[in-house]
């Protein structure tokens, strides 16, 4: 492979968003982990702050936290957290992260507290679907902006503005489409950065990401389907 070609295909990257998609069962986590590295995604992620009371579905302490970074690491993935509280925050500071995610709800609800989070210097995703501002939000070189929008599921009939172009402004694309189309023609359109839910059990109606998610089979396809489409790009084909 060419070193144009390379270049092209190892700037993509895949977030398998697991979310509350583990259901509680924190236990489900390395096989959501697992699954996620053997369908291609190169960062699995999180949410922290968010239903996160000890009787609720995602509440995670120092101890999950350790696990899931354990996990993480033993099979060889890069692991990252929404942050949606200030606690949560507090709390992740503790750990040694290498990005987080800055959720579009935040944007809309808490932007004081993503300004906190940009503040800390990391690499920082951010999404884009709640923000209704003519400007990007927040100027700085720690960020990757990913388009988005705030529907779930997002149906084809509902699909708004989606990017005929992605630029360095824009730069990436965070999906709640039912299906992998969406994701493949933002990598089409220039997208480098692609994040979609994955579940073990799109029949699961534990919470509603589960039908709106990618299972290992679809997430894989999505991850090799774009990196051709990627090398077609770099040929200029």
């Amino acid at each position: 492979m060419t070193k144009n070609l390379s270049k092209n295909i190892n700037n993509l990257t895949f977030i398998s968003e697991i979310g509350m998609n583990h259901n509680g069962n924190f236990d489900l986590c390395y096989e959501l982990i697992k699954q996620s590295k053997l369908s291609g995604a190169d960062i699995v992620k999180f949410q922290l702050g968010w239903r996160d009371k000890k009787d609720e579905i995602n509440h995670i302490d120092d101890s999950i936290i350790k696990k899931l970074i354990k996990i993480s690491n033993y099979f060889e993935i890069d692991i990252m957290f929404s942050i949606i509280s200030n606690n949560a925050l507090e709390t992740i500071k503790k750990f040694k992260m290498k990005h987080y995610k800055i959720a579009s709800r935040t944007l809309k609800e808490n932007l004081k507290l993503a300004k906190n989070i940009i503040e800390l210097n990391k690499l920082t995703y951010v999404s884009l679907g709640m923000w209704k501002g003519k400007n990007l939000p927040f100027k700085r070189k720690n960020i990757k902006y990913l388009w988005c929008q705030s529907e779930y599921p997002l149906y084809p009939w509902n699909i708004k503005q989606f990017p005929k172009k992605f630029d360095n402004k824009i730069i990436g694309y965070s999906d709640h489409s039912v299906g992998i189309d969406l994701p493949i023609l933002a990598v089409s359109r220039g997208a480098k950065i692609i994040e979609k839910h994955f579940t073990l059990d799109k029949s699961d109606t534990t919470i509603r990401d589960h039908s709106l998610s990618a299972d290992p089979n679809e997430f894989r396809n999505m991850v090799n389907i774009s990196r051709e489409i990627a090398k077609k790009i770099a040929l200029k084909v």
